[in-house]
């Protein structure tokens, strides 16, 4: 069990994955400690803090002791290990826990992640154009026994304009690595790890640079789908969405569309034609994805014909060309 002992926005900003937040101080009861601590010196700022803290000591206690396991054992931490995790260390130990501190904090957990993430691992590529099911293929991989981390899961987007619809609220970037950190931590580094072909970006959430690097320098599979199937897919994907808010992102890339498809998108989407204005959509990512394919093209991508393929065919065909010598 880990409780984090900072601030709620700072929580939000970033924690471990899994800990629990629970504050010595709220975010402005934080701001002017440190306001206190820049004009006025530790000793004042140490005094205040202690003042404030004061009147919480029972409740925290109470909530730690609710939320600890049964032996008693958790961890602690606050930015870098100092004054707060070591004040609530103690009224822990002093309410029957059993705490340790985590040393130098979470901004040593921090750079631990930051290293792992920029360290080498073997990822195969899930890859293919907008449409082909790339998630959904993941899923059957990890069924076939195959280790797979979904990015655009941790980052609660699908990856496009329309991405956002309907997700959970994006976490930050730097959650965003927590989490990716932790996934990576709970798998088999001998063995390959499935991805999907992802840009830099995910909505709003940042793809670390070196994994990023090592994903688009990593053999792929190319999942080939007729425009037909990709076009159902992408209905029953995105079919059942408010249409307000599907009209709201194709303006939102009419500029890259033109005026003229988006205006029929637009009009095919109020007349209650979907697939068609999926088609128009489908036509910009598809150009979009070879554009960037030719300007950084993979050395290693079969092709895999996916559509007359049950889940069984898909996940023994991939894991077949991934075992492929030229492939490795």
């Amino acid at each position: 069990m880990v409780f984090d002992v900072r601030s709620p926005g700072e929580f939000v900003q970033g924690h471990i994955p899994g800990a629990i937040n629970l504050p010595l101080f709220s975010d402005d009861e934080r701001a002017e400690v440190g306001t206190i601590y820049k004009n006025s010196g530790q000793e004042s700022a140490v005094l205040r803090g202690l003042k404030i803290a004061g009147g919480k000591m029972s409740e925290l206690a109470i909530r730690a002791k609710q939320a600890a396991p049964s032996q008693g054992d958790v961890l602690v931490h606050c930015w870098r290990g100092g004054m707060r995790s070591q004040s609530m260390g103690w009224l822990l130990s002093t309410a029957g826990l059993k705490p340790t501190v985590l040393e130098g904090g979470y901004k040593a957990y921090r750079s631990h992640a930051h290293e792992s993430l920029d360290a080498p691992c073997r990822l195969n590529v899930v890859s293919g154009l907008t449409g082909a099911g790339k998630t959904r293929i993941l899923g059957v991989l990890a069924n076939a026994g195959e280790q797979v981390v979904d990015l655009e899961g941790l980052a609660n987007h699908r990856g496009s304009a329309f991405g956002g619809i309907g997700q959970r609220k994006q976490p930050t970037t730097e959650q965003f690595e927590n989490d990716l950190f932790r996934q990576l931590q709970n798998l088999d580094a001998n063995r390959p790890i499935w991805v999907e072909d992802e840009g830099n970006r995910i909505g709003t959430v940042v793809v670390p640079p070196a994994f990023y690097h090592l994903m688009r320098h990593s053999p792929a599979v190319f999942m080939d789908s007729s425009p037909a199937q990709r076009v159902k897919n992408l209905i029953e994907d995105y079919g059942d969405l408010p249409l307000a808010e599907l009209a709201d992102s194709i303006n939102n890339i009419r500029k890259r569309l033109g005026p003229q498809n988006a205006d029929e998108a637009l009009a095919s989407l109020d007349g209650g034609n979907v697939a068609r204005a999926i088609e128009i959509v489908l036509a910009y990512y598809d150009k979009t994805y070879m554009k960037a394919a030719n300007a950084m093209p993979r050395k290693i991508m079969p092709s895999l014909a996916i559509d007359e393929l049950d889940d069984s065919g898909i996940a023994s065909s991939a894991i077949a060309l991934s075992s492929d010598a030229t492939f490795v």
